[in-house]
């Protein structure tokens, strides 16, 4: 049996959706799973010793270009593709609308969804046949995504995996040139999906600063339109922090695996490094670290926002709180025992 698995973006929510597919593989060794995906962000899911197959789709182009022909070429052609596979299932942790449109697409007799408030958008339990509601009270969205085993006749942990993205290490190429040596560097990410999820320049400047002190270089890490901010931090962290080269997904792959710590928001880069098992220090400052904070054995949280009395929520945002305390931030770092 095939079952469709729609979880297009973003980076951290792919990271944290692993853990559903290999358990999904775990309880029905006999299925295979498809996963739809965003194309930039494929390389973190077709080589998933979980995954059979992906299907790539640009959702973003395609909202910005509708009507033109290359868009319609494209949706017709991952609307054959999934027809060809057949999917008797079809299961969407996302809960958006873009999601449930892929939803839809898959042609599957049964799709299911999560039930409000778990799932994001309101509008996307139309595409479902089935919609579960969460049983368990641990907060995690990681537990949340593992409600789907429901789907298969199986039941969800009490406790939530953390995801290994170890797999990865054996599918990507060696470390660019530009990067230092692994583990003769730190890694600090400046900036978040969200503004508001992102560490203050000023404070991020000041713990690099600190870490640099210690004896260990640290690089500024930064998107696509982020290479400004990650700029102006390491100016004010002064030398011995420069800004990091520009990166593919699986060139971040290798900068995070060879970071000795990683330092961010909560953020893609911040959770993708959690999972290869590198130092990561996530701080929370509009998001609840009870839904979202990086699992793992090598990961310190600090945290600025109100208790959210652990409310369920197919969002993470919480009302921001304060900037963290840069004595905070350190703590955590020393915490974790890695700088000389």
């Amino acid at each position: 049996m095939w079952v469709a698995l729609v979880r297009l973006s973003a980076l951290g929510d792919i990271v944290h959706t692993w853990p559903l597919a290999l358990s999904l593989k775990e309880a029905r060794p006999s299925l295979r799973l498809a996963w739809i995906v965003e194309a930039r962000l494929a390389p973190l899911v077709s080589h998933h010793p979980a995954v059979d197959t992906t299907i790539a789709v640009n959702t973003k182009k395609w909202r910005h270009r509708l009507w033109s022909p290359r868009t319609l070429r494209e949706i017709r052609d991952v609307r054959r593709g999934l027809l060809d596979l057949g999917a008797q299932l079809c299961i969407d942790p996302q809960g958006v609308a873009k999601s449930a449109f892929m939803t839809l697409m898959s042609h599957a007799p049964r799709r299911a969804g999560l039930a409000r408030p778990w799932r994001r958008e309101t509008l996307a339990g139309l595409a479902y046949t089935e919609v579960l509601q969460v049983t368990a009270n641990h907060p995690h969205v990681i537990r949340t995504n593992l409600e789907f085993l429901r789907c298969v006749g199986a039941g969800p942990p009490p406790e939530p995996p953390a995801p290994d993205g170890r797999w990865l290490l054996s599918t990507s190429q060696a470390a660019p040139p530009s990067l230092p040596p692994p583990g003769s560097y730190a890694v600090i990410f400046p900036t978040a999906g969200h503004p508001s999820k992102a560490i203050p320049p000023e404070i991020l400047a000041q713990v690099a600063a600190a870490i640099v002190k210690r004896g260990l270089p640290v690089l500024a890490g930064w998107g696509p339109g982020e290479r400004e901010l990650a700029s102006q931090v390491a100016g004010r962290a002064g030398p011995g922090v420069k800004v990091a080269p520009p990166t593919t997904i699986m060139d971040l792959v290798r900068m995070v695996d060879g970071a000795k710590l990683v330092i961010g928001g909560d953020t893609g880069p911040v959770h993708l490094a959690a999972s290869l098992g590198t130092p990561t220090v996530s701080v929370f400052i509009a998001t609840d670290p009870r839904r979202n904070r990086p699992l793992g054995d090598a990961v310190e949280v600090v945290a600025t926002v109100p208790d959210s009395g652990g409310a369920p929520s197919g969002s993470a945002s919480v009302r921001p709180g304060p900037p963290p305390d840069i004595a905070d931030v350190l703590a955590a770092v020393r915490k974790l025992n890695v700088l000389p």
